[in-house]
Formats: C-alpha cells, sequence, structure tokens
C-alpha cells in the first residue's frame, strides 16, 4: 500500500497503568475512527513515575502485564497497525526493569518488540535528575520491523540524539521510523523539533513521533509537541502543545523514494580514518 493514514496519540500518562490504559485506549479509538491505519504513543504508555521505588508494585513482567492483552485485543478489534511507545516491562533476570515498545498487527499479533537502547542519564537543569539506567536495563540490538504499509526503525525518546542508529536503521532498509518520546520541557523546547526533522532529512525517512506532554502526576513536565515529518524534512503534523489529543497525517510511501534519489546521502557514505595532530 503506497498511501496510508498516520496517527500520533499524544498523552500525559500518570502513576495508575489502568487509568493511563484506559486514556490511551481512547484515542486509540478517536484515531482510529479517523481513518488511522497505523496509530502510535508515547513513551510509557502505562506508567509514568520517575519517584524512587514508586514504580516496582505496578510494573509486571510481559507475560503478567495487564496493559499488553488489552492493547492487542483493541488493534484487532479496530483492524489497524498499533505501535504502542513503550511499556515498562519487568524483568526475570535483572532487578531494573525495560522500556519496551511494541508493534501490533491487526489481528492483534504481536509483530516486533524493541528494547530502548540508550538510556536518559542527564540533568537538564529543570530542577530533576534523570538515571534511567538506574531502573531500566539498556536494549542491544536495533530493530527493524514489517508491517503492511512500510518497513520500519523502531527506536525510543533519547535514541533520536544518536544519529548513527537512524542511519543504520534505513540502510538496512527501514523507510519509517519512529520515535515515541516523553521529552522533558526543556530539552524538547530546546532540541525536539531539529532532532526529528534532522533524523527524516538525514536518511529520507517519514518520522513519526507521538509524545507526552504536560504537568505529570510524579512531578515532571514534558513537552508535548508530537510531529509526523516527511523524508524532505516537511512537518506534515503536530500537535500544538502539551495537551493530550491525536494527530493524523498522509504517508505517501512514494515520497521516500523521491526524497531518496535527489540526496543520496545514504549511498554516498565513505569510510575513511581519523588522523590526529
Amino acid at each position: 500500500m503506497s498511501i496510508f493514514k498516520a496517527a500520533c496519540v499524544q498523552m500525559r500518562s500518570g502513576t495508575e497503568p489502568a487509568a493511563n490504559i484506559a486514556a490511551a485506549s481512547e484515542l486509540i479509538r478517536a484515531a482510529a475512527g479517523q481513518g488511522a491505519e497505523f496509530i502510535a504513543t508515547p513513551e510509557m504508555t502505562n506508567l509514568l513515575d520517575i519517584r524512587p521505588g514508586m514504580a516496582r508494585a505496578k510494573v509486571r513482567r510481559e507475560a503478567e502485564d495487564e496493559s499488553l492483552p488489552k492493547l492487542r485485543a483493541l488493534a484487532a478489534e479496530l483492524g489497524v497497525t498499533l505501535l504502542i511507545g513503550s511499556l515498562a516491562i519487568a524483568l526475570e533476570e535483572d532487578e531494573r526493569f525495560t522500556n519496551r515498545s511494541f508493534l501490533i498487527g491487526p489481528d492483534g499479533a504481536l509483530l516486533a518488540r524493541y528494547d530502548k537502547i540508550h538510556m536518559f542519564d542527564v540533568e537538564v537543569g529543570d530542577g530533576q535528575t534523570y538515571r534511567e539506567s538506574r531502573a531500566y536495563r539498556p536494549g542491544e540490538a536495533a530493530v527493524l520491523a514489517q508491517t503492511p504499509f512500510a518497513r520500519l526503525g523502531l527506536t525510543i525518546c533519547y535514541d533520536v540524539r544518536f544519529a548513527h542508529l537512524y542511519r543504520r536503521l534505513a540502510q538496512a532498509g527501514a523507510e519509517v521510523l519512529t520515535i515515541p518520546a516523553a521529552f522533558t520541557r526543556v530539552t524538547g523546547a530546546a532540541h525536539w523539533h531539529v532532532l526529528v526533522r534532522a533524523r527524516a532529512i538525514e536518511t529520507g525517512s517519514f518520522v513519526i513521533a507521538p509524545a507526552q506532554g504536560g504537568k505529570h502526576e510524579d512531578g515532571r513536565e514534558t513537552f508535548g509537541h508530537s510531529l509526523i515529518v516527511s523524508p524532505w524534512g516537511e512537518v506534515l503534523a503536530e500537535a500544538g502543545g502539551a495537551e493530550p489529543g491525536i494527530i493524523l497525517a498522509d504517508i505517501d510511501m512514494g515520497d521516500v523514494a523521491k526524497a531518496r534519489a535527489r540526496i543520496p546521502s545514504l549511498g554516498n557514505e565513505r569510510d575513511f580514518p581519523l588522523t590526529e595532530y
């Protein structure tokens, strides 16, 4: 299928998974009702709680998690391809959690999983100190997945600052890159649009970037401004601020080939040595 309608769900996830999944489901239904065939939710769809130790009692292993079966059933009911930007998932072999994306087909089948590779260990000047690696184990592999519409390269939030990941995904065949996020208000205002558009331009790919937005129950404030960007770097749709809601755009897969033909940088790359003086 060369043209399909994509949607980003923008959320303000709180500290109760059941309430978050109910809110996500309502917005997913709204997007499907407006014709979206591919719908993406943001990072930490099921739980956003950075307070030390507070998430422990609410996070489950994948086989025991109640959010995922509900979302799989919803995708099958609506007949849509659904990217759950990420869920907090407990691990058997590690005391830490994993920050995991799930790609669900229109029949409810799990098509792919991706564990966030790059951990958000930073101090951005907003009064919070972020040490994602204390609570989450980083992933070890990039993920490319086939959907009925396109080949997707799956990434999450802080990954967007590591351009080589996106280049590798595009060179392996990704045509659409997903960047579900919970960008802080400070870093989002400074860098979100530039980074998302750069990843689209340098790979000649569509980028679908659903985001968290607003002041959360745990005290964190996220930027919002979910984006859908074309392979030429054009913003096709944007959430106007931080409020929960949906954005939609028509994705013409022919635009990927056009952008890559105009600027064939994926094929022009050369290896080179580094000389120090």
